[in-house]
Parts: C-alpha cells; sequence; structure tokens
C-alpha cells in the first residue's frame, strides 16, 4: 500500500472537556503529546487564546515549556504567539530561554492577529495608544535579527537568544500574512481548520511571492486542518459531531466546553447556524482509514502542500490519540 509521503504535525487548543477543569486539560495536552512524539509526529504546536474559558491556551510559552519536559524529541511550538499581544524583546527572551533549556526542539509560529475579542485585545495591548497590529512586519524582523549570530545584532539584544536560530513560521488565516512570509522566505502556515475560505489563494500568492532566503530554499507549505479519523466512516461521523459542536458555540459566542458526541445534531442548530458551522469546518478529513487516504490523496493532488498539522476535535482522549494513529498509518502506507 503506497504511502502518501507528506510530514504530519498536530494542533492543540487545549481544550476543556465537559466535566472537567484547567488542570485535566493541561494533562490531556502533555499525553496527547507524548502519545502523538511515539507515533513519529514530527511537531506538537500549542494555540493562543484569551477571554476563553472553555479554552487553557493562554500562556502559550509556559504549555509549550511543560510539553517540552514531559517529551524526549518532538519539535514543540506556537501555533501561535499572537503579536500584537506581545514585546518582541519578551518573546525572544522566552523562546531563546527555552531553546536553551531545550535545543533543536523548538518553533516559532507567529500571528497578527490578537487571538481574542477586541474588549480583550485592548486589555492585552502593551500600551492604550498600541499600534503593534500595524507593526506585525517589522516585529517579525526583530524577532529574526533577535535570534541571529552576534555580528547582526543591534543595541538591544535577547539573552539568552542570541545565536538561537529558532526557526520561525508565518501563520495566516487570510491572504494578507502569505505576501509577508513570501517576502521573508520563511514557512508559511495556513489555518484552514476555521478558516478555509482563502486558502486556496493564500497558497497561490505564498508561492508566487516567496523569494529564497538564508531560511529557505524553496516555499514551505503548512496547512492545518481537521482531521477526524475512525474505525469506520459511520463511527467518525458520530464522533464529528463533537466538532459541530464546537464550531457550533463559535458562531453562537458561547462558552461551552468541548461536548460528547450527539446521535444528530438537528434540533441542536439552527440552519443559518449550521451554514455557518460548516463553512468554517469545511477543510475536514473525516472517516475510516480508506476514506482518510483517498480525500488526503485528493487534497494532496490539488495543493501539493510540504506538512499537513491535524486538529482533532473528539471528546474521548483515546478515540482521539487512535484518530492522529490512523492518520500517521495512512501517511505511512500502512
Amino acid at each position: 500500500m503506497s504511502s502518501i509521503q507528506i510530514p504530519v504535525s498536530v494542533l492543540n487548543l487545549v481544550p476543556i472537556r465537559q466535566g472537567q477543569g484547567t488542570k485535566e486539560a493541561i494533562d490531556a495536552m502533555v499525553e496527547l503529546a507524548q502519545a502523538t512524539e511515539k507515533m513519529g509526529f514530527i511537531r506538537y504546536w500549542i494555540a493562543e487564546h484569551h477571554n476563553t474559558p472553555t479554552l487553557v491556551s493562554s500562556a502559550t510559552p509556559i504549555l509549550i515549556k511543560h510539553t517540552l519536559e514531559n517529551t524526549d524529541h518532538i519539535r514543540v511550538g506556537s501555533g501561535g504567539v499572537m503579536l500584537p499581544n506581545h514585546s518582541p524583546l519578551v518573546v525572544a527572551e522566552q523562546f531563546g530561554t527555552m531553546a536553551t533549556i531545550y535545543p533543536d526542539r523548538l518553533d516559532l509560529g507567529l500571528g497578527r492577529a490578537p487571538g481574542t475579542d477586541m474588549l480583550t485585545a485592548r486589555a492585552l495591548r502593551r500600551s492604550q495608544t498600541d499600534s503593534s497590529v500595524y507593526t506585525f512586519p517589522d516585529d517579525v524582523e526583530s524577532l529574526l535579527t533577535y535570534f541571529a549570530p552576534e555580528d547582526r545584532q543591534s543595541n538591544v539584544k535577547a539573552y539568552p537568544g542570541v545565536g538561537t536560530n529558532i526557526p520561525i513560521y508565518i501563520l495566516g488565516s487570510s491572504t494578507d500574512s502569505a505576501y509577508l512570509a513570501g517576502k521573508l522566505g520563511l514557512p508559511y502556515a495556513f489555518a484552514s481548520h476555521f478558516a478555509p475560505r482563502y486558502m486556496e489563494e493564500a497558497i497561490s500568492i505564498y508561492r508566487r511571492e516567496f523569494q529564497p532566503s538564508e531560511f529557505l530554499d524553496a516555499p514551505y507549505m503548512i496547512v492545518c486542518l481537521n482531521v477526524i479519523a475512525a474505525e469506520t466512516d459511520e463511527e467518525a461521523a458520530f464522533e464529528q459531531t463533537t466538532m459541530h459542536q464546537f464550531f457550533l458555540n463559535v458562531v453562537r459566542g458561547s462558552q461551552i466546553p468541548l461536548s460528547p458526541p450527539v446521535k444528530s445534531m438537528e434540533g441542536i442548530w439552527k440552519p443559518h447556524e449550521k451554514e455557518m458551522a460548516l463553512s468554517m469546518s469545511s477543510v475536514t478529513i473525516l472517516g475510516a482509514k480508506n476514506s482518510i487516504r483517498e480525500q488526503l490523496k485528493s487534497f494532496q493532488e490539488k495543493y501539493h502542500v510540504d506538512e499537513i498539522m491535524a486538529v482533532t476535535y473528539i471528546f474521548d482522549p483515546d478515540k482521539q490519540k487512535r484518530s492522529y494513529e490512523i492518520l500517521k498509518q495512512v501517511v505511512d502506507g500502512k
């Protein structure tokens, strides 16, 4: 059985499951990292969200450090650090410190959105007159300099950080960051798992605008998508209702923990809510192993991406791990 020959990695928003609390969510984050490391996934990224009681991913660097110290070799990173919320120097010092403790295991994914609502974004801002959401390109350049060798530093340096050369990835959910990633010659990760509308255009822009750099000779395109894999197509469709409820919460702005699957979503969502939730999650690979294989093959024949990053909203942690296992078996041709 032929393999699809593509690296696979993991994104985790660290959701709280119904009936559990923040500590259990963090423990589940570590257990999933340990499991996917053993399966052979190459990286494990943790998101950044604020003022969201159903997600624990607010202090992302602390979660990254916790994951690093409880795993052995999988790369761990941010999906991403939302730069409008942070001073680039502080980010460089934090990640430089982690890279010193755990060399060659750290990734820094950078986003230009605040990762929250605008009221919370104002509370997170570096100052009340801050325009950091507009200085994203300059902030990325600053971080590249902070991690560069000593001879390329300016007067202000990140200690630790200098010379760590931590890989930087540009994240995007629209087309804006595709231009920046291409111009800087950096790898680009697109958030198709919740914002698929501009995926095809963003991939095209990034590849067209890409300029070879000291970091990359050619474009490196990561697409993050939803994966729900199970023993049968029917079981996968049942487990998918957890994801449907997750996106329904986003549509409604409600704060309900990750919920168990249900037999049917009918009566739970209204027609317009269903349309919006399905639109947000339209890039989903779903089903038993053969179905996953065919869908992934079709996706790759169309987009030829360099890496798939999977996010899997499944209520039962063991079934979530099994979903990742099936995905890895598919790409390995097993």
